[in-house]
């Protein structure tokens, strides 16, 4: 996309890397074709990720969250991630059979540092791998498996900019109820939606 008329556009590498400083000795370091066992254990203390694919329909990024290590190291070059219960849009699913390409962002409550993972992810539906992540008697749909093709951590200059881990009040922010009420026009009742959600969620979990 052409931005004629303003002279602030950034449109090539050398105007870009003209506005940053060169990057330094550990940024280079940190980043290694595996995962590393400082990396690992990183992965094993996480509860959360962000799983970010393409495919056709654009670009996805869509929260997992679990038990502290729910992704799994196989080996240092494979991550497993069960597909636990959801909306079934599977859109993560779709984007990856379309393009493998797949990249994960693990947090942990209280740590500073993210994790970041890129690769090339596969699904399987192998039972030994179903039964291997079952949660009181319930298996995922599927697993996620992830090659690693690189690994590094991220400082902790965003999340300290956020104050994502310091107490907070509550936000302000429309419910699940009345986001789906305004966007259906009332074709969704709200307020019955969000007396049934915390409940449908516990029973949903897996």
């Amino acid at each position: 996309m052409a931005y004629p008329d303003d002279p602030f556009h950034i449109h090539t590498l050398d105007q870009l890397e003209r506005l940053f400083d060169a990057v330094g000795e550990a940024s280079l370091k940190k980043e290694v074709p595996y995962i590393h066992p400082m990396y690992r254990q990183l992965i094993e203390a996480s509860p959360f990720a962000v799983l970010a694919t393409s495919g056709p329909g654009g670009l996805d990024a869509s929260p997992r969250g679990d038990a502290p290590g729910f992704v799994q190291v196989l080996d240092e070059h494979t991550l497993l991630l069960p597909e636990r219960r959801g909306n079934n849009r599977i859109d993560s699913l779709r984007n990856i059979l379309a393009d493998p390409r797949a990249a994960l962002l693990f947090l942990i409550p209280g740590v500073g540092e993210t994790l970041r993972v890129n690769g090339r992810a596969t699904i399987s539906a192998d039972p030994q791998l179903l039964q291997r992540f079952a949660v009181n008697g319930a298996e995922p749909k599927c697993v996620i498996v992830v090659k690693v093709e690189s690994a590094f951590f991220q400082c902790a200059r965003a999340i300290r900019r956020s104050g994502l881990w310091e107490p907070a009040a509550a936000a302000h922010v429309p419910t699940a109820g009345a986001i789906l009420e305004a966007l259906t026009e009332h074709g969704i009742d709200g307020g019955e939606y969000d007396r049934d959600l915390e409940q449908r969620q516990k029973a949903t979990l897996y």
